[in-house]
């Protein structure tokens, strides 16, 4: 009852405020013509409910509000006329059913952040590029971050100057396109053109007061400088070449409380941003060959050079660390260990696209790889003492695929109406591999005692039996139905059956229907299947990672489900997800003011998690055996959830054009949602003590781990020169789970709106220069109290000043300028 009231709520004021947003403001160029652009043109002048949209359907010239699932068209422009420069930051500022939250302390996902939608798991959301499908990163998330045991596309190796738009399609489409689309689809469309060009050079920094547990005090950081551009140049008469390029400077923020446990008491973590250096190229080639043939191409590139932070390791005081104490020749006062991640990321697609006897027909092949190297800086191998190095090669992490594809599509006469036929394939091969780092970096000194951890502090490199080599394939085949019998009724059906090398075979449908009652109102809904195979990752990563357990740093490994550990823990070959998805709406279109209201039920089984951190003598026996004795907890991957999330999506759009007071686009945009899980794997007998496999820690993540409820409300104005954006997003509250089962013992980020502001001006054709404020009141997360309500401990040491669950981080107000000329 509570999510339907508030979803009502949501509704009825959201279709109040009848607003509207220039992100949802599109051209209509199609996604396979070689435009001329006008490089100068608004974003705002296409009329809306005019955007072609190619997700979610195969039939052309379909608009947004044709479809028969929702999808958001969010132009380039809005994506970039933001403060932030990052892709999956800048979706989250518009779309309320994604959410970007900005972990800290947790190892390499510091640095390769995953996006929710809809606050499934980060990996249940398919990404494309210009309807290919996106590779994933090589990381697995294994800490305590939002998206725990996920393995995402990293939406920032893409750069928005390299965005002609973004289609999100907010509905399972398996059925359609394959694994990993039970949330969604994020389908990026690269810029096309023949001419013209342009470059942004911004700059910013945070300027904020903070307000932790103990204590006030003021923040200058965060520098970040932007650089970007793009180019179109013609190939022939008709082709064309698209190159863009970006390059990204930040330096890092902290946010930490003051840590009490030794004398001065100060800030001793850099719980916050990491340090970010990278550089990004993409182009994107179309070039007619004659008899209405095309090839076309494109691809990009990107290094990213980043630096987080780990825990500190404190030498003296109240709470002395054995491995700071070993090292105290090199650090007297202890260190802080910097995790040194440097990310290669390539993506690749050629193909050839045209028409034979009226059958539209798409050959397409890729190829995407990103390769992860690991370093440890400002550390030590505590078991090496005064003779050990400061700077460790930790080895690296691999994820490469190869996907082969054709497409085939006809629209045939069906009565008065008409029916649209589509057919294809699709083979994917898919690599993951880890190699080993420096012998140093993982291994232990002649002399070292059980109290100390083994290898680079905060990072322990990947030792000879972490290393792996696997990969899979699989080979699919789909058939879409899209028939339209009558113009006010549109029925949809597909199928599509897969097989992988690893675990068989998986067939997935989908119906779905469209009836338009009147010229300015229609209902629209779909009943589907889905499902997502486990990553390789998930298969077969192993590792041992120092983590913080109860206060105290750990050795916790990560093993296999599969391996002689794993199977002696409980663990099993793993299967893939299922997930049944439904969905029912209607829209509204009147003149300047458009609607859309969507509920969904997304049900899930046999979900994918990692387990507990297993301790305790059973555990250690059973590491023994296998002749590992330096590791004190154990974890693998399992499946046996099960969860159903409920919501309401809303998004209401208004256009006014006035004579002398210029242009207002004015959006509101809102989503409920609420995720229960309600079946957990049940307990594990390890050698006579029973484990809890699922608990109360991991639940509380997945059902309150994103906003509930987050409403989005955008004023954009133009006159002339001048344009201005003001924006209020408002976040229900997230709870951070308490490792103790206890609910007082919980964190909370509380709820908070954010404001942003935009203020442009065009002083000269081609000249366009802007300045801004994202969270302009400085608003924060509720800080982590010392205490919680029962006395426990939340915040001895000073560590973590804000809840890393904060669906809008925890940096305080970012201030920036923007210069930008086109030609």
């Amino acid at each position: 009852m509570r999510l339907n009231r508030t979803a009502l709520a949501v509704a009825v004021s959201v279709t109040a405020l009848a607003t509207s947003h220039a992100a949802f403001a599109q051209d209509t160029t199609s996604a396979t013509a070689a435009p001329q652009v006008d490089p100068a043109a608004s974003d705002q002048d296409a009329a809306p409910g005019s955007e072609i949209v190619v997700t979610g359907t195969r039939v052309a010239g379909r608009t947004k509000f044709d479809t028969t699932a929702p999808v958001d068209v969010l132009s380039g422009a809005s994506l970039r006329n933001q403060g932030t420069t990052e892709l999956a930051a800048s979706l989250s500022a518009i779309v309320p059913s994604v959410d970007f939250p900005r972990s800290s302390a947790v190892d390499g996902t510091d640095s390769i952040r995953p996006a929710t939608l809809r606050g499934l798991s980060p990996d249940q959301t398919l990404v494309l590029i210009n309807g290919v499908r996106a590779h994933t990163s090589a990381l697995l998330n294994i800490n305590g971050s939002v998206g725990r045991g996920a393995t995402a596309v990293d939406l920032n190796t893409i750069p928005a100057v390299a965005l002609d738009r973004v289609e999100v399609l907010r509905d399972g489409a398996s059925a359609q396109y394959g694994s990993d689309a039970i949330a969604g689809v994020i389908n990026l469309r690269l810029r096309e053109a023949r001419s013209g060009g342009g470059a942004n050079f911004t700059y910013g920094g945070y300027f904020t007061d903070v307000t932790t547990a103990r204590g006030d005090r003021n923040a200058h950081d965060g520098r970040t400088a932007t650089v970007s551009g793009w180019q179109g140049f013609a190939l022939g008469k008709e082709g064309f070449l698209t190159l863009s390029a970006e390059y990204l400077d930040r330096d890092p923020t902290s946010r930490g409380d003051y840590d009490p446990r030794k004398t001065p008491i100060r800030v001793r973590s850099r719980f916050g941003d990491p340090d970010v250096d990278q550089y990004s190229l993409y182009a994107n080639a179309g070039l007619p060959v004659g008899g209405g043939w095309e090839l076309y191409a494109f691809g990009g590139y990107q290094h990213r050079n980043s630096i987080s932070a780990a825990t500190p390791r404190i030498n003296g005081g109240t709470d002395n660390n054995a491995n700071a104490a070993a090292l105290a020749a090199l650090y007297p006062d202890g260190f802080l260990p910097l995790i040194n991640v440097r990310s290669s990321d390539l993506t690749s697609t050629g193909g050839i696209r045209g028409d034979i006897g009226g059958w539209k027909i798409d050959f397409n092949l890729s190829y995407g790889r990103n390769k992860l190297t690991f370093y440890t800086d400002n550390s030590g191998n505590s078991t090496y003492g005064s003779a050990s190095q400061t700077r460790f090669y930790d080895g690296t992490l691999t994820y490469d695929q190869i996907v082969g594809g054709v497409d085939v599509s006809k629209e045939l006469a069906l009565g008065s109406g008409t029916l649209n036929v589509a057919f294809g394939g699709e083979y994917r091969r898919e690599g993951f591999a880890i190699g080993a780092g420096e012998h140093a970096s993982y291994d232990r000194g002649p002399a070292a005692t059980s109290s100390l951890g083994s290898g680079a502090q905060g990072f322990p490199g990947f030792q000879p039996s972490n290393v792996v080599d696997q990969h899979r394939s699989n080979v699919s085949g789909y058939l879409d139905l899209e028939a339209k019998p009558i113009s006010a009724l549109t029925i949809g059906a597909a199928v599509r059956g897969e097989h992988y090398s690893d675990f068989g075979d998986t067939v997935n449908g989908k119906l779905s229907a469209r009836l338009e009652l009147a010229p300015w109102f229609a209902l629209r809904g779909t009943a589907s299947t889905g499902f997502r195979a486990p990553s390789l990752q998930q298969e077969y990563f192993t590792s041992t990672a120092s983590v913080l357990s109860g206060g105290t740093i750990v050795e916790s490994g990560l093993f296999p489900s599969i391996s002689p550990v794993g199977r002696a823990l409980g663990g099993k070959p793993l299967e893939p997800e299922k997930a049944t998805n439904l969905s029912a709406g209607f829209v509204v279109r009147s003149g300047g003011f458009d609607l859309s209201v969507d509920g969904y039920q997304i049900k899930v089984r046999n979900q994918l998690a990692l387990s507990e951190n297993l301790a305790g003598a059973s555990i250690t026996t059973v590491l023994a055996q296998n002749n590992i004795f330096t590791v004190s907890q154990a974890r693998f991957f399992i499946n046996g959830i099960r969860s159903t999330a409920k919501g309401i999506d809303v998004v209401a759009h208004y256009r006014v054009r006035t004579a002398n007071a210029g242009t207002f686009d004015l959006t509101a945009a809102g989503n409920v949602n609420d995720i229960k899980v309600t079946r957990v794997p049940a307990p594990v007998t390890i050698l006579g003590t029973t484990y809890t496999l699922f608990s109360r820690q991991r639940i509380i993540s997945f059902e309150e781990g994103t906003p509930r409820t987050k409403v989005v409300g955008t004023v954009e104005w133009s006159l002339g020169g001048f344009g201005l954006t003001a924006r209020g997003s408002y976040y229900g509250d997230v709870t951070q789970p308490s490792s103790t089962g206890f609910a007082a013992d919980d964190i909370h980020t509380g709820k908070h709106t954010i404001f942003d502001l935009e203020a442009r001006y065009q002083p000269a054709k081609g000249l366009n220069l802007a300045v801004g404020a994202n969270n302009l009141f400085d608003t924060y997360p509720d800080y982590v109290k010392v205490l919680s309500s029962r006395g426990a401990q939340l915040n001895s040491t000073g560590l973590v000043g804000f809840p890393y669950y904060s669906p809008f981080g925890f940096n305080g107000r970012y201030l920036y300028g923007r210069i930008g000329i086109t030609w």
